[in-house]
C-alpha cells in the first residue's frame, strides 16, 4: 500500500490507517477473535497505522490490549497510536489532561499495549481546565524520555494547534471527516501552514456510507447510532437517498460505496489519512482497495453534487459536538 508522510518530523504511515475503536464499543458487543482477525489481515493487505484510546476499554474489554495481542508479531512494522483526556466521574465522562494523568495513562497504554514506546500520543479532546501549553510539554517530556515517539491532537481548533505546535510540534491532527461532515476542512490552512498531517475518523460515516445503515432503534441497544442524529427520521431519508446515488457512481465504476469514499477522502489531499474501522475481514479487503482507485475530475463533480457540503444532521447530539478553538 502507498505511504504517506504527516507532519514534519518524519511520521511515515500507509495511505489508510485502522481505527480500532468499535472492537469493543459503540456499535455493539465484540468479539475478540473477530478483532484480532481483522487488525492481522488490515496488516497483510498493507495496512501499518492503528488506532485505539484508553477510553476505547472502559467497561468494554481492553482496546489497547487488543491490538497489543494482534500486533505482537510484527509491531514493529506498525505505527500505533493512542489517546489520553478522559475520565470517568460520578456524573459519567468527563476530561482530565492535567500533566499527572497524562504520565499515567501514557504508563497505563505502554503496559496494555505491551510495547515501550508510544507511536504516536493524542490529547483525545481538549480540556479548557488545563492549558494547552501544559499538556504540550508534558507530551514532550514523554518524547525527550523516549516512551513517546510523535505527538497527535483531536478535534482541537487553530488556535490551539498552534500553541501545542509552540512548545512541542504536532506530527498530527485527527477529526472526523467524510463525504458526511465536512466541517474538518476549515482547519486545513492551519495545518497546512505548520506542516501537520490529518487523520480522518468515522471516514465511512459511521458506516452509513458502506450501504448497510438501518433506521435509528433496529441497533443492537449499546450502538451508539440509534441516537446519532444523521439515523433519526427525516435525516434517514435523505442520507440515504444520497448513498444509494453514490453507489450507482460507484457500481458504474466497477468499486462499492465504501471504496468510493475512501477514495475521495485520499483525493483530498496527500497530507490527509482515513482510519475506517470494521470487524469484519471481508470489509478489510474492500476498504484496503480502496487505496488503488482513482477518481477523475467528472467523478468528483459528481460526488459534489451528491453531497456538495456533506450529510443531513449533526455528527454527535445535541450538547455532545465538539467546540474548536
Amino acid at each position: 500500500m502507498q505511504q504517506r508522510t504527516l507532519g514534519t518530523q518524519g511520521l511515515t504511515v500507509s495511505a489508510l490507517g485502522y481505527g480500532a475503536m468499535g472492537l469493543t464499543m459503540a456499535y455493539g458487543p465484540g468479539d475478540e477473535q473477530a478483532g484480532i482477525a481483522a487488525l492481522q489481515r488490515a496488516y497483510e493487505l498493507g495496512v501499518t497505522f492503528f488506532d485505539t484510546a484508553e477510553l476505547y476499554g472502559w467497561g468494554t474489554g481492553n482496546n489497547e490490549a487488543l491490538v497489543g495481542k494482534a500486533v505482537r508479531g510484527f509491531r514493529d512494522q506498525v505505527v500505533l497510536a493512542t489517546k489520553f483526556g478522559f475520565a470517568r466521574t460520578e456524573q459519567g465522562l468527563g476530561l482530565d489532561s492535567r500533566p499527572e494523568n497524562i504520565r499515567k495513562v501514557a504508563d497505563n497504554s505502554l503496559r496494555h499495549l505491551g510495547v515501550d514506546r508510544i507511536d504516536v500520543l493524542y490529547q483525545h479532546r481538549v480540556d479548557p481546565a488545563v492549558p494547552i501549553e501544559d499538556v504540550a510539554g508534558t507530551v514532550k517530556e514523554l518524547i525527550d524520555a523516549g516512551k513517546v515517539t510523535y505527538f497527535g491532537l483531536s478535534e482541537a481548533g487553530p488556535q490551539t494547534i498552534r500553541r501545542a505546535h509552540a512548545v512541542q510540534p504536532v506530527s498530527v491532527l485527527q477529526t472526523e471527516y467524510s463525504l458526511f461532515e465536512r466541517d474538518a476542512e476549515q482547519l486545513f490552512p492551519t495545518l497546512t501552514d505548520l506542516g501537520i498531517g490529518f487523520v480522518a475518523y468515522s471516514p465511512l460515516g459511521r458506516g452509513f456510507i458502506t450501504g448497510t445503515a438501518k433506521p435509528a432503534g433496529q441497533y443492537d441497544a449499546t450502538d451508539m447510532r440509534n441516537n446519532d442524529p444523521r439515523w433519526q427520521p427525516g435525516n434517514y431519508e435523505k442520507n440515504l437517498d444520497a448513498v444509494t446515488r453514490l453507489a450507482a457512481l460507484a457500481a458504474a465504476k466497477g468499486t462499492t460505496v465504501a471504496q468510493l469514499a475512501l477514495a475521495w477522502l485520499l483525493a483530498q489531499g496527500e497530507h490527509i489519512v482515513p482510519i475506517p474501522g470494521t470487524r469484519s475481514t471481508a470489509r478489510i479487503e474492500e476498504n484496503s482497495a480502496a487505496a488503488e482507485l482513482s477518481l477523475s475530475p467528472d467523478d468528483l463533480a459528481t460526488i459534489s453534487e451528491i453531497l456538495p457540503t456533506g450529510g443531513y444532521g449533526a455528527r454527535y447530539a445535541e450538547g455532545h459536538i465538539p467546540t474548536w478553538d
